[in-house]
């Protein structure tokens, strides 16, 4: 059980990092689209906001999975 608790937990902390992930990728994208001359952070927080999100959605589906089988 205890492996299981610490995948709901990755998977909450992760969540939560996504959430703010997808927040400042709104700005970055929002002052991409206003045309700014330097864009190189910009885009940087995109590339970032867009790892943090797939590993995100990799943990939680490994976390169901997890809840799956002990389910059964």
């Amino acid at each position: 059980m205890r492996p299981l608790r610490r995948a709901v937990g990755l998977s909450l902390l992760l969540g939560a990092f996504s959430v703010v992930a997808v927040v400042l990728s709104y700005l970055a994208l929002l002052d991409i689209w206003q045309g700014l001359e330097d864009l190189a952070l910009e885009w940087s927080v995109v590339r970032a906001a867009l790892l943090v999100i797939v590993l995100f959605q990799i943990s939680a589906l490994v976390t169901l999975g997890r809840v799956f089988q002990v389910l059964r």
